[in-house]
Parts: C-alpha cells; sequence; structure tokens
C-alpha cells in the first residue's frame, strides 16, 4: 500500500484532526490521527491491516499483541491477516500493562506487538517488557501510524503503514497554549 492511498483511506474515514490536542505522552499537538475512525468501519480496517499484515508475513508470527484499547481491535484484524491468535494488553491496578483474561505468552512464542499510532512509543515498550518477561520472542513491532517519521527504535524490526512526522510539544513550549488557545482536547483512551 502506498502512503497516498492510506492518506486517502483516512481522509475519507475523517481520522485526521485539526486544532490543540493533549496526546497520551502528554505533550501537546496542533494535529491528531483518531485511528478509531478506522476500525468504524471494515473497508478501511481490513485493508490498512492488511497491507501490515504483509510486511511480516515471513516473520513467523504465532500471536498478534496490542494495547487496549487502541490496538484492540487492530490485533485482531492483523492476526486475521496473518492467520494466528490475538491477545490484548490493559493496564492493571497498578497502572502497568499486563495480560489478563487467560491471555499467556508461551516462552519461544514469536510475538508481532502492534499499536494504531506510534508517538513516544511509550505502551509498545511496555508489552515488549511484559512479552520479555514471559519468555516470548518479539518478532516485530508494527502499527498504522508512525508520527516520528521513521525516527523511533524499538530494538526490533518496525513497520508502520504511513510515516509521518506531526509536530508536537511539550506543554509549557506548545505555542498554541501561548497564544491563548482553549486548553487542548484529550481525544485518546488513556486518561493521564
Amino acid at each position: 500500500m502506498t502512503q497516498e492511498r492510506a492518506l486517502e483511506l483516512f481522509n475519507e474515514a475523517g481520522v485526521l484532526l485539526e486544532g490543540h490536542f493533549k496526546l497520551t505522552s502528554g505533550r501537546h499537538s496542533n494535529r491528531y490521527l483518531q485511528c478509531a475512525k478506522i476500525f468504524q468501519n471494515t473497508k478501511y480496517s481490513e485493508e490498512l491491516c492488511a497491507a501490515l499484515a504483509e510486511k511480516y508475513k515471513s516473520e513467523g508470527v504465532e500471536i498478534v499483541i496490542g494495547p487496549a484499547m487502541g490496538a484492540v481491535q487492530m490485533a485482531y484484524e492483523v492476526s486475521r491477516a496473518l492467520g494466528c491468535e490475538n491477545f490484548f494488553t490493559e493496564r492493571g491496578e497498578d497502572g502497568k500493562m499486563t495480560l489478563r483474561r487467560g491471555f499467556a505468552v508461551t516462552p519461544g512464542q514469536r510475538i508481532l506487538v502492534v499499536e494504531d499510532v506510534v508517538t513516544t512509543g511509550g505502551s509498545v515498550r511496555e508489552v515488549i517488557e511484559l512479552i520479555r518477561k514471559s519468555g516470548g520472542v518479539v518478532a516485530g513491532v508494527g502499527s498504522i501510524v508512525d508520527r516520528t517519521g521513521g525516527k523511533i527504535d524499538f530494538g526490533v524490526p518496525y513497520q508502520a503503514v504511513v510515516s509521518l512526522e506531526v509536530e508536537s510539544w511539550e506543554p509549557q513550549d506548545c505555542p498554541l497554549c501561548k497564544a491563548g488557545a482553549p486548553a487542548p482536547v484529550k481525544p485518546g483512551s488513556r486518561k493521564s
């Protein structure tokens, strides 16, 4: 899939939002990619997730794992394209990623970690650590969108359907805040 085709799907689905946003990382941005809109309609999710799965089809992936909430449906759709199982992680009472609901990684299993949008990679790094502590092998990381423009390194192969460098700032450096814009909106799934 070309970047142009992916952006066409984003526009059609209403994924790219403009305004003043607070990202999960705590940073502020004037653009937000609401990838949840991709999963409202299977015509978008199937095509985008199949394009990502294609990048890992020869990696022997046995399980696709995505952090809740943003990557639950994505993990399912990518695993469907790869013909394997899928799990999701969620935050425990301590705020850390955990496997629950009977999901378990067997030592040696090859796992693909997926995330809808990667900005700082914090959630992905937590899932990687959880998999490694369980004895699993991280075959790679995949996302619909890489907001770093290819600058992030997870120490394993990383592929994205679309790579964009979307500007973001620490709250104290945000030009929108300095210009007196209304408070940023937090459209993501995480409370902090």
